[in-house]
């Protein structure tokens, strides 16, 4: 097995989104065979270094590698290449959700995923997976008070939730899917709903605090109603403004 440090160098792109970026070179080279089964992926450190990211990118990434099942991570030792599968990855396209009524088809079907997702964490998580979800809502809250990039913390809590129902097809659905599944990546939501951008988002983290803390308690049906009040609640908020 080569040392990480020789995995070969490629240029980053200007994705969509800077995780994406990470994930689409990474299926790549895996699936290329630039990158062998076993090998091991550089630090988090060195990828945020080589492709000029922030940890949580680094993190988002590799999830959503390990939800589509190309790599493995083992903790304290490092994330390792596996043998990629011949199937081609299943992912909505941005550019296909453009519209009011493209972010509301996709809320339906998120309704209906998501709210027995979190009803299934709060049975299965882990501890480890409960620190994540508190640490991913932490960084929503730092990034809404400094005005930075709140959809990263936004969907790798969303990703946190489908991974911890030890289900793997959930985990898959929510990577491939990825951060286009968040309404304010393709539209203004807190426009649409008439509202201060900070006074939106502060609703979505108390939103995300309710699912967190069923879950914590592991109250599965407190926790599917939660997640589907949050997810009815933008909905919602999106079919007002599309009848106006």
């Amino acid at each position: 097995m080569s040392d990480s440090a020789h995995l070969p160098v490629s240029a980053p792109r200007r994705p969509r989104n800077l995780a994406q970026g990470l994930v689409e070179d990474f299926s790549e080279r895996i699936r290329g065979g630039q990158i062998r089964p076993g090998e091991k992926l550089p630090t988090e450190s060195a990828l945020m270094r080589q492709f000029g990211v922030s940890r949580t990118v680094v993190r988002e990434a590799l999830s959503r590698l390990q939800a589509a099942g190309l790599v493995e991570t083992h903790h304290g030792v490092g994330t390792y290449a596996l043998e990629a599968s011949g199937g081609a990855d299943f992912r909505v396209d941005p550019a296909d959700i453009a519209t009011v009524r493209d972010v509301l088809v996709l809320l339906e079907l998120r309704i209906c995923l998501e709210s027995e997702a979190a009803g299934l964490a709060a049975q299965r998580r882990s501890p480890e997976q409960l620190a994540e979800m508190h640490s991913a809502l932490d960084e929503f809250r730092q990034c809404l008070a400094a005005g930075g990039d709140t959809i990263t913390p936004d969907f790798r809590f969303h990703l946190l939730i489908a991974q911890a129902t030890a289900n793997r097809y959930f985990a898959d659905l929510m990577s491939h899917l990825g951060s286009a599944i968040i309404p304010r990546t393709r539209i203004n939501s807190a426009r649409i709903a008439h509202e201060d951008r900070g006074q939106y988002l502060a609703r979505v983290n108390l939103e995300h605090e309710d699912i967190y803390e069923a879950i914590l308690r592991q109250e599965p049906d407190a926790a599917r109603a939660a997640m589907r009040t949050h997810l009815s609640n933008s909905r919602e908020r999106l079919r007002r403004a599309q009848e106006r």
